[in-house]
């Protein structure tokens, strides 16, 4: 299916875009598009109820979830029956790791990675403390941001029960080669679970070629309201036995999910993703939402990398500027600092003059501790697909002016 990308008509569907921002901190989560709002908005009006009711409202919030369960199976590659929701990656994280640490004795072994996103690092060594289990550590390379796959052959072995990785690092960028990470898993009889929060926004996902047991990931960075999700084999979810309320349902995904869901923002997270699937319309009116998902996103990641490629090529020739990753294959992420300024200055400063960064670690805690970077870590410029070449050179000038 053949497709274009057209960011100019993409921008307009951004009321935020509006204030004359240059919002280059997607990365942290992106700014919401109409359908979504409206999608919302429409929801309340209708009027909702809690699920499982005899009246209309609560069954307008069965078919809002059940839509949304379709929606970010189709974005995944993944199960409706296997999506599971909650309020951030962080808390689904937390009580993942807490269900699966059950069948975890003393001796057995969790692998994590330096590379990942804080959440995907502390409930799994929280856990194996409790469990008694040993915590061994996959490295990063510091000169490249790369994290070698082959490590993995000498980190597994028997006893390791469970790996844990990102497929892509929210502040390097770095996408690590996830398959082969699961594969090495998989042979040693561990899961493996796959941080896909960063990776989402920027490329085609299918967590069955990732070979991803879990595989979790934020509405809020592709455009949808801050839920999240996490997406398994519904056989697999039926194999754990997480802490929950006596009456709540006991079926899967539902005994994951404590308390009541926010419907209406499960009715932006199904408009989010057809949003997406929409950046660049094909030319088959007849394509599945999981096809034009696909297409898009392969689009998507075609425009970013080309922004991206000007972004680092003009921030790596300034002298004032150190980047920091330099992996193969990785989302349109810069990390950087400037000389003789914290990068709480560089992101005052670029403020100032409209442009939108983060600074700091990012919750990326241990890459930033071996890239001696700790306590104030760096800057942080992330593109999406909503960014256009005049965000890249507001940025760009902004930087320019703190030579010296």
């Amino acid at each position: 299916m053949a497709t274009t990308f057209d960011v100019g008509r993409v921008r307009a569907g951004y009321p935020a875009l509006a204030d004359g921002h240059a919002y280059l901190d997607g990365a942290a989560g992106t700014q919401v598009p109409v359908p979504v709002i409206d999608a919302i908005a429409a929801a309340y009006r209708a009027g909702i109820g809690n699920t499982g009711g005899a009246f209309a409202a609560s069954e307008r919030s069965d078919a809002i979830e059940s839509q949304a369960r379709r929606a970010v199976a189709d974005l995944t590659g993944g199960t409706p029956a296997g999506v599971v929701f909650g309020p951030s990656m962080t808390e689904l994280t937390y009580r993942m790791s807490a269900a699966l640490a059950r069948g975890w004795a003393p001796g057995d072994e969790i692998v994590v990675s330096r590379l990942d996103h804080d959440a995907n690092i502390r409930p799994w060594i929280q856990a194996a403390a409790r469990a008694g289990a040993v915590v061994r550590w996959a490295e990063v390379d510091t000169a490249t941001g790369e994290l070698p796959a082959a490590q993995y052959a000498e980190l597994v072995g028997d006893r390791t029960r469970l790996v844990a990785v990102t497929a892509a690092s929210n502040v390097l960028g770095t996408r690590p080669d996830v398959a082969a990470i699961s594969a090495a898993a998989h042979a040693a009889g561990a899961l493996c679970y796959v941080d896909g929060v960063h990776a989402t926004p920027h490329v085609p996902v299918d967590v069955s070629a990732l070979g991803a047991d879990f595989y979790a990931t934020s509405a809020y960075k592709w455009a949808g309201p801050h839920i999240a999700a996490v997406v398994a084999d519904p056989a697999l979810l039926e194999t754990l036995r997480p802490d929950k309320l006596a009456p709540s349902p006991d079926e899967v995904p539902a005994r994951f999910e404590r308390g009541t869901l926010p419907f209406a923002d499960l009715a932006g997270v199904t408009a989010a993703a057809d949003h997406l699937a929409s950046l660049a319309p094909g030319d088959s009116e007849a394509a599945s939402r999981r096809e034009r998902i696909l297409a898009s996103m392969t689009a998507v990641e075609e425009y970013e990398t080309g922004l991206f490629a000007r972004l680092l090529n003009e921030l790596g020739a300034m002298s004032h500027v150190t980047l920091y990753g330099k992996a193969v294959r990785r989302t349109p992420t810069a990390f950087f600092t400037v000389a003789g300024l914290t990068p709480r200055e560089v992101a005052s400063r670029l403020a100032a003059h409209g442009v939108n960064v983060w600074d700091g670690d990012n919750y990326a805690y241990e890459v930033c501790g071996v890239l001696g970077l700790e306590p104030d870590g760096a800057v942080r410029a992330g593109l999406v697909h909503y960014n256009d070449t005049a965000d890249v050179d507001r940025l760009l000038a902004g930087i320019a002016e703190m030579a010296g």
